[in-house]
């Protein structure tokens, strides 16, 4: 097992592993545990009692955190000519269509997000493999396959992100940095958790947010109290 450091060591300190954190108090406390010189990732994992295995029990959706991620998101817009214009006004990094699928089927993937148009899905179908991994596929239910490309770029550069519960039953999110101040955090978290109370599956049954921990890179996780938040 790999030794702790002494910030390491300093940070575990402070949490105390038997208690269940308000919000507010686990967004504090990251804060204060975040000693990486760099402005950390804040993270946040929500354990569902749901079978992801069973569709019924899927938990999948979008959230557009009140604060924004406090990423600059690199948007690539594979759109028509006629819609060009639009998508470059509303922020869009990368606009065009053939030339990027071309360069995609070489290997660039350097985006957080695509997207594109219905009519255009046809053409990306071939590059499932490259973009399926990278979490990089539009689908219609983030609003990544939209006729609106104007809207759908400005959700994503003013703070959407999309999730899933993954094969364990965990959501993972990136919910801010570590820089923001901590009412900022915890507002981004809160609108998170709402929207995933909001998804409970009608086939989930018994306790439906099992926990939920609070982390930025590199630091320990602080357990939050489910029923209070």
């Amino acid at each position: 097992m790999a030794r702790l450091t002494k910030k390491q060591k300093e940070a575990q300190a402070k949490i105390d592993k038997n208690k269940l954190y308000s919000l507010e108090e686990a967004s504090a406390l990251v804060k204060e545990i975040t000693n990486v010189k760099f402005d950390a990732s804040v993270d946040i994992a929500v354990r569902l009692g749901v079978d992801p295995r069973k569709a019924n029990q899927m938990v999948r959706g979008v959230v557009t955190l009140p604060h924004g991620t406090g990423k600059d998101v690199k948007v690539l817009a594979l759109v028509t000519p006629d819609k060009e214009a639009e998508a470059k006004e509303a922020g869009a990094d990368f606009v065009g269509l053939d030339e990027y699928l071309d360069k995609i089927k070489g290997g660039w993937t350097d985006v957080d997000v695509i997207i594109t148009m219905p009519s255009v899905m046809g053409k990306l179908g071939p590059l499932g493999r490259v973009l399926g991994p990278r979490g990089l596929m539009p689908n219609p239910k983030t609003g990544t396959v939209t006729m609106d490309v104007a809207k759908a770029v400005s959700e994503v550069k003013a703070g959407k992100i999309d999730f899933k519960v993954d094969k364990t039953g965990i959501v993972h999110a990136a919910i801010g940095k570590a820089s923001f101040p901590a009412d900022k955090i915890a507002g981004n978290a809160k609108e998170l958790i709402d929207t995933l109370v909001k998804l409970k599956p009608s086939a989930a049954k018994g306790v439906y947010m099992k926990s939920i921990h609070l982390s930025s890179t590199m630091s320990p996780s602080v357990q939050l109290d489910p029923k209070a938040v």
